[in-house]
């Protein structure tokens, strides 16, 4: 594993960038139409790093309608994230997915009262680059392509989530080491992300990754690199105006969707790479994103929101006297060591493990199946009458090579996570909700709280975990905590816990 600091010392020092910079560059673009980006989240994880933004989990003309007043008569930043959730889907279902939301996020705009609404689009994805790549993307140009006759120039590729260790330099992505690892680089394709079933893949080379999963349609010498020589071209003291056209330069031959990958170890990069792309834009260029989660805070000049309180969390509702709900669904070794803390840690907490293979060996006789859930929800909601209740799936992963089956084992054991939710839910409320990995957190969200409209309040813990206020539905007044399977340390879930319990 190479050293972040010999690999840095190729290049110059960041650039030194206020978010204001970005902010108000962002609004002279808009002064004289406004823009909105519009987020299509893979999963709800890509929330972790904003903070007063509107979330949708449906996505009708009407919730766009809602998301843009919200933006207006708020006066937030221009950004609503919508659910799609679509990591979890095929790729028939994720393109379908994809190509709905955006002909309704342009319906809505062009209905919107005053001037009509400029919209970009954002593909976020995982900072571990799993994800339907470049499906998504692709997906996005043609259907701008087909309502409005705008075509896409480039796609800028941005996975870094420096906050979680995820950052690329000299246009290879690596994750950080942590622990007795502090300060080491390991390639992304050699983590055990790089073997996920549904999106596993060989390069962590930026440009080679992309030739691999477009097999070959974009050749990996026809991908523009932005390394840290042009992302920080003004150096520590100049003016970050020199980095803005450096790079506006660089993607000026972009054409049809031509892949642009940029090296960003810091908010620093993410800010003056958000900077030249808004000065490519006012050129003319039309740009999509394919981006992890901290981009958007970045290319919308949204400083960096402080971790929030237990205090924090509950304002503006009054907190109830049950106990609170942790679901455990991601089986990645971070979480599995986040759960063994937790349990530890926390001993008047109730633990209820959804066993898997029992439950598909009970989903093909229905009376079994309902009777095992039955069971489940029985003992959460009369442990939660006492205390904190943590549900998890059984370890064990199931392992085949097909991805279909991969894809509806998946489903079958996120189905019975949201019942039990659901059904705890509406007889005996928790006092909160944490769910912990991608596809959990959204099912649980979208399906399990039935929550439609959502503000993001901002994160848990610096820079990652963010926590929903819902909006409607009944879970309104229940602070929700979407927390990704791949982030934080061990001790990250019994800290956020503890923030939020009463019985911890």
């Amino acid at each position: 594993m190479p050293l972040e600091a010999d690999v840095l010392a190729a290049f110059p020092a960041e650039v030194q960038i206020p978010a204001e910079l970005v902010a108000d560059a962002v609004a002279a673009s808009s002064a004289a139409s406004p823009r909105v980006l519009v987020v299509l989240d893979d999963d709800p994880t890509g929330t972790q790093s904003v903070a007063d933004l509107p979330v949708l989990t449906r996505w009708d003309v009407a919730d766009f309608t809602w998301a843009y007043n919200h933006i207006r008569e708020n006066k937030t930043k221009p950004a609503v994230y919508v659910l799609t959730n679509t990591r979890s889907l095929d790729p028939a279902e994720a393109a379908a997915r994809n190509e709905e939301i955006v002909r309704n996020a342009l319906a809505a705009a062009g209905a919107t009262e005053g001037e009509q609404l400029r919209l970009g689009f954002v593909s976020r994805s995982d900072s571990t680059l799993r994800g339907h790549y470049p499906l998504e993307p692709d997906v996005i140009a043609a259907t701008v392509a087909a309502v409005s006759g705008e075509k896409t120039d480039g796609v800028v590729i941005i996975p870094a989530f420096p906050d979680a260790g995820r950052v690329t330099i000299g246009g290879v992505h690596y994750m950080r080491g942590t622990g007795a690892d502090a300060g080491k680089l390991t390639p992304v394709a050699e983590t055990e992300f790089a073997k996920d079933a549904s999106f596993g893949f060989a390069n962590s080379e930026m440009a080679k990754y992309v030739e691999e999963k477009s097999q070959g349609r974009f050749a990996a010498d026809s991908v523009i690199v932005l390394d840290l020589n042009i992302i920080r071209a003004a150096g520590p003291d100049g003016d970050p105006q020199i980095s803005a056209k450096a790079i506006a330069d660089a993607i000026d031959s972009a054409t049809d969707s031509t892949p642009i990958v940029a090296d960003i170890v810091s908010e620093n990069d993410l800010r003056a790479l958000s900077l030249g792309l808004e000065e490519a834009e006012r050129r003319g260029k039309k740009l999509l994103y394919r981006v992890g989660p901290p981009f958007v805070r970045a290319r919308i000049g949204q400083e960096i929101r402080t971790e929030l309180s237990g205090e924090e969390a509950y304002a503006g509702n009054t907190p109830s006297e049950a106990g609170g709900l942790i679901v455990v669904g991601s089986h990645v070794g971070v979480t599995t060591r986040q759960l063994k803390a937790l349990t530890e840690q926390h001993s008047a907490a109730r633990i209820v493990e959804i066993d898997v293979e029992k439950l598909l060996a009970a989903e093909t006789e229905t009376d079994n199946a309902a009777t095992y859930l039955d069971e489940t929800v029985d003992e959460v909601v009369a442990a939660l009458r006492s205390g904190d209740v943590i549900v998890h799936t059984s370890r064990l992963l199931i392992r085949t090579d097909d991805v279909t089956e991969s894809l509806r084992i998946a489903r079958t054991v996120s189905a019975a996570v949201v019942a039990v939710v659901n059904r705890t839910l509406k007889t005996f409320p928790p006092r909160f909700v944490i769910a912990k990995g991608g596809i959990t957190s959204s099912d649980v969200a979208a399906h399990g709280l039935e929550i439609r409209h959502a503000i993001v309040r901002g994160p848990m813990l610096p820079g990652i975990v963010s926590l929903w206020e819902p909006v409607d539905g009944p879970a309104k007044g229940i602070p929700y905590i979407v927390f990704a399977g791949n982030v934080g340390d061990d001790q990250s879930l019994a800290d956020v816990t503890r923030k939020l319990s009463n019985t911890f």
